[in-house]
């Protein structure tokens, strides 16, 4: 009964851990590679 349980929480756990893996991998990639290509009204450009 309880390694059913057990196992069913760390399931979610794993799975909650993935999902922010896959977000912060996704969230590294649009900051360092696509906002560059986009600057904002922040960034001057010195052309």
């Amino acid at each position: 009964m309880i390694a059913e349980i057990y196992h069913w929480w760390l399931g979610v756990i794993l799975t909650v851990v993935s999902v922010l893996a896959i977000v912060g991998v996704v969230a590294g990639y649009l900051k360092k590679v696509v906002a560059p290509q986009y600057p904002g009204k922040r960034q001057k450009r010195e052309d």
